[in-house]
């Protein structure tokens, strides 16, 4: 690619992963959440591979640390669940509403001023999905990339 391609990707590659993580973290106030701040992430990965191949990337993004992430997604969404067992309710219980702590405290009486820590399960769990997303998506971009760059260099018949 040319250097301006990959000059403006490695300049709004940052912007993305900002918006995204905007997203994920206000997801239980504003329309969005785990999902789409991970689509969001991915998509600046998606741009960042595309403007430098996957063979320059990779010394940049790690596939194992793609793996961690979307291992990790996947753990705490699950160990979250499993804290509504522990406290002798059903899974997935916001067992962290009203606690105290980083994610429970009660909402405000009248027009919720954008707390950030009133959700209690909730932010976690998009905070979950939204790495899961992150990590899921960016492979799929990182193998289908690696796939056609292995086809454009050995021809089609050696993609069977």
């Amino acid at each position: 690619m040319k250097k301006i391609v990959r000059t403006a990707a490695r300049l709004l590659y940052p912007f993305a992963f900002i918006y995204g993580a905007y997203i994920v973290l206000h997801g239980h106030l504003t329309p969005g959440g785990g999902f789409q701040g991970g689509a969001v992430i991915a998509t600046g990965f998606a741009l960042m591979l595309a403007a430098h191949g996957p063979g320059e990337l990779s010394g940049i993004f790690k596939r194992a640390a793609l793996n961690i992430c979307e291992v990790a997604g996947l753990l705490i969404f699950v160990l979250a669940g499993f804290g509504g067992l522990t406290h002798g309710r059903a899974f997935l219980f916001n067992w962290l509403a009203n606690a105290g702590g980083l994610f429970g405290h009660s909402v405000a009486h009248g027009p919720n001023p954008g707390d950030l820590n009133t959700g209690g399960l909730v932010p976690l769990l998009n905070i979950a999905v939204g790495l899961e997303v992150l990590g899921a998506l960016s492979l799929i971009i990182y193998y289908m990339m690696t796939f056609a760059n292995h086809i454009e260099e050995g021809g089609p018949d050696d993609a069977a």
